[in-house]
C-alpha cells in the first residue's frame, strides 16, 4: 500500500502498471485493485472506519487495534441513516465520552494561552494543559502489536498532520503538542484507519475532489473560515471545491488520512465494482446525505499490454524549471537521463538568451507532483543552478492503451490514444522498433511502417 496529496492543483496519475508485475499478494497478476473515495460530503477519520467497516473491513480488527494501542479507548458502531443512505458510524470512547472527531493540535508554547475550542459545533473538548508530542505519539504506535506496514502508514499522517500544525504556528514539528482527548480520539482513527486501509486489500487509493463545505469554525486560536488553516496545508496539491453547505466537511484527520493513502485525485476510475461501503458523519444534515462512499474494484488490463490502459481526464502535474548558461551539453544528457530514471514523465530544453548575452538553455522537467521534490533535488546535486522553479499545471490527457501486434520481424507494441471510445491516434512504440531494426541489421523506417500496416490490418 502506497502512501501517497489548493483548489489550482487536481490529480495526479501514477505510473502504469505492468502485466506480469507482482501484486500485493505475491502473484502475478493483470489486473490492480482500486478503492475509490467520494468525498462529496467530505472526510473525517470516524466516517472513513465507517466506510471501511461497510465495505467489510472486520469491526475485530479496529477493536484490537485500539487495544494494542493501550490509550483507555474503546469504539462503539452503530447503523446511522444520513438522508435515506443507511451507513456505519463509528465514534470513539474515551473515558466514557465520545470523544471530538478531531481535537486541534497547537504548540506547546501555546497551550496555556488558549481553551479548547471544538472542531464541530456541538462538539465540546474538556480542557487539558497536558498532551501528547509528536514523539510519544510515534512511540506508542511503534511499540503496537501491529504490522509493520499499518505502523509505517499511521506514524505518516500523523507526521503530515504534525507538519502541517508546525508551519502554521511557526514552531519545530517537535514541538506541536496533541492535546490529551483529541490526541487520543486521532490516535485511534489514524491507526485503525492504517491498519483498515492494509485489510480492506487494494493495491490503490484514488479520491474524488473534496466537498470541504463553508461557513466558520472555532479553533484554538479563534474563529477561522472553513476550511481551517490545517486543513487548508494539509491539503495542499488537491482538488476542493464548496458546494455552499455552512459547515465543515473535511476535518484535519481526514485531510491527512486522505493525503496520506491516495496516489491520485480525479474522476471514478474505469473499474469492475466488487463491493462499496458507507461511512456516516457525526451530523445528519437535510437533504445531504452526510456520508463518505467507498467503491472497490478491479481494473483489468489485456494479456497483450505492456502496461495498463491509463484514464482520460483532467489532472495537475508539477513543471520544474532552471536555467543553465555555465554546464557541460555533456552532463546535461546525463541528468536528463537521471531524470527519466526518476520518474519524470518528460525532460526537455528549449534555447535561451541568457544575461550578459549569453546563450543557455531552460531545463523543463514534468513531473507527478508527489515526485516534485526528489526530482528538485537531482538538478539542485547534478547541475549548476542555483535555483529551481515550481508550479502546478493542470493538463488533459487522452486514454492511452498499449497493444502487441506481430511484424515479420518481430513483435511490437502500438500505443493507442483515444477519447469517448474513438481511437484518435495510434503509433509504434519506438523503443521496439528502435531494438528489431538494431538486431535484425533492417532500416528502423521499414519496421515503423510495417508495425502500423499490421495494427491495421488487426
Amino acid at each position: 500500500m502506497r502512501r501517497r496529496c489548493t483548489p489550482e492543483e487536481v490529480p495526479w496519475v501514477p505510473s502504469p502498471r505492468a502485466p506480469g508485475r507482482q501484486d500485493r499478494r505475491g502473484f502475478n497478476s493483470n489486473s490492480m485493485r482500486i478503492a475509490y473515495l467520494d468525498c462529496f460530503s467530505g472526510i473525517s477519520g470516524d466516517m472513513f472506519l465507517g466506510a471501511l467497516i461497510d465495505a467489510g473491513v472486520s469491526p475485530k480488527l479496529f477493536e484490537q487495534t485500539v487495544a494494542a494501542l493501550g490509550v483507555g479507548a474503546r469504539l462503539e458502531i452503530s447503523r446511522v441513516n444520513r438522508s435515506g443512505i443507511s451507513a456505519t458510524k463509528v465514534d470513539v470512547v474515551v473515558d466514557g465520552k465520545p470523544g471530538p472527531e478531531q481535537t486541534r493540535a497547537v504548540s506547546r508554547e501555546h497551550a496555556h494561552h488558549h481553551p479548547h475550542a471544538p472542531e464541530h459545533p456541538g462538539h465540546g473538548h474538556a480542557r487539558h494543559e497536558h498532551g501528547r508530542g509528536l514523539a510519544e505519539i510515534r512511540v506508542r504506535i511503534a511499540s503496537a502489536a501491529l504490522s509493520a506496514s499499518a505502523k509505517e502508514t499511521a506514524i505518516g499522517v500523523f507526521e503530515k498532520l504534525g507538519a502541517a500544525e508546525a508551519k502554521i504556528h511557526n514552531v519545530p514539528v517537535e514541538k506541536i503538542h496533541f492535546h490529551e482527548v483529541g490526541a487520543v480520539d486521532a490516535l485511534v482513527d489514524i491507526t485503525c484507519a492504517a491498519a483498515g486501509a492494509e485489510a480492506i486489500g487494494v493495491d490503490e487509493f484514488v479520491c474524488s475532489p473534496l466537498n470541504v463545505g463553508g461557513g466558520l469554525v472555532e479553533c484554538a486560536h479563534g474563529t477561522f473560515p472553513v476550511p481551517a488553516p490545517a486543513t487548508v496545508e494539509l491539503l495542499r496539491g488537491a482538488p476542493v471545491y464548496s458546494s455552499g453547505l455552512e459547515v465543515e466537511l473535511v476535518t484535519p484527520t481526514g485531510a491527512a488520512i486522505v493525503t496520506a493513502l491516495a496516489t491520485r485525485f480525479g474522476p471514478f476510475p474505469a473499474i469492475s465494482i466488487e463491493k462499496s461501503g458507507y461511512g456516516a458523519g457525526t451530523r445528519d444534515l437535510p437533504g445531504h446525505a452526510n456520508v463518505l462512499r467507498i467503491t472497490i474494484g478491479e481494473a483489468r488490463f489485456g494479456m497483450d499490454q505492456s502496461v495498463g490502459a491509463t484514464p482520460a481526464g483532467d489532472e495537475i502535474i508539477s513543471v520544474l524549471e532552471a536555467n543553465l548558461d555555465d554546464l557541460s551539453p555533456q552532463v546535461i544528457g546525463y541528468v536528463t537521463d537521471r531524470l527519466f530514471e526518476a520518474g519524470a514523465l518528460d525532460v526537455f530544453l528549449t534555447p535561451v538568451q541568457m544575461k550578459k548575452n549569453r546563450p543557455g538553455s531552460l531545463l523543463t522537467v514534468l513531473a507527478k507532483p508527489e515526485d516534485a521534490e526528489g526530482l528538485a533535488q537531482i538538478v539542485f546535486a547534478e547541475t549548476t543552478t542555483l535555483g529551481v522553479r515550481r508550479r502546478e499545471e493542470k493538463r488533459r490527457a487522452l486514454q492511452r492503451k498499449w497493444e502487441a501486434v506481430a511484424t515479420r520481424f518481430g513483435e511490437v507494441r502500438i500505443k493507442i490514444a483515444s477519447m469517448n471510445g474513438a481511437v484518435i491516434s495510434y503509433a509504434p512504440e519506438y523503443e521496439d522498433c528502435r531494438r528489431i531494426a538494431a538486431e535484425q541489421r533492417v532500416p528502423l523506417k521499414v519496421v515503423l511502417q510495417e508495425s502500423v500496416q499490421a495494427y491495421l490490418r488487426k
